[in-house]
């Protein structure tokens, strides 16, 4: 009788789970940008998307962006002045926490601020985002959904009808007002209704250069308001 497979002995020693693998060549790229590139932002994004942040980089392919795994990121950098990889680096690790990522790039600080600063992609809202205005849906044929969708229009709570195969909206129909924090079921309409009320966008928190310099962009920002204010008045 050949010899059952689960019974093999398999040593651990000669095992390596792919999870570390993942995580080791993270650990390494970083450090490997550290030494590559002459500047280095923390951000954190609006209106997360994964398929903008892809655009993104793809639009800013001459630089790097990584976003999560931050525990790792942060441990390739250095925690504390002991343990740095780059001279002030630590400061911008104890940034990495929750929802942020980390912009490699050789662009210049005004570069890098100037575009970001005026950076804003159109998206859909996820649920809990607060409408920034009123959407009103007018009544009349909706002829760019085909018969077939009848049946979730009227489960998402929309008054229509059919009339000679073509999809009707009986009456005016409010999707939310400005100020509402969205349901799931507004969100689907405005999907379906093609209103991408939202943003992606991307915040800049601190930048580190090669030369040592860690610059804290949150700062200038609140003194670049004070600044304005102060000049209005």
């Amino acid at each position: 009788m050949p010899k059952s497979k689960r019974n093999r002995v398999v040593a651990l020693t000669k095992t390596r789970k792919k999870g570390f693998d993942l995580k080791r060549r993270l650990y390494d790229e970083v450090r490997s940008c550290a030494d590559t590139y002459a500047h280095a932002f923390v951000f954190s994004v609006s209106n997360m998307r994964n398929n903008k942040l892809k655009d993104l980089r793809l639009e800013w392919k001459h630089s790097r962006f990584f976003f999560g795994k931050n525990k790792v990121m942060s441990a390739a950098l250095g925690r504390t002045p002991a343990e740095e990889y780059k001279e002030n680096i630590h400061l911008l690790s104890k940034k990495i926490k929750q929802n942020i990522g980390v912009l490699f790039t050789n662009q210049s600080q005004a570069e890098v601020v100037a575009f970001f600063g005026s950076f804003k992609d159109p998206s859909f809202a996820k649920p809990g985002f607060v409408a920034p205005l009123d959407i009103e849906l007018e009544e009349g044929p909706q002829e760019q959904f085909s018969h077939s969708m009848d049946p979730q229009l009227r489960q998402l709570g929309l008054p229509v009808s059919l009339k000679k195969g073509i999809i009707n909206l009986d009456t005016d129909f409010t999707v939310c007002r400005q100020g509402d924090a969205l349901t799931p079921e507004q969100c689907r309409i405005l999907k379906l209704f093609q209103q991408p009320i939202a943003n992606f966008t991307v915040s800049l928190h601190c930048m580190w250069s090669a030369s040592g310099e860690f610059l804290e962009l949150d700062a200038m920002e609140d003194g670049d308001d004070d600044e304005d204010d102060d000049d209005e008045s």
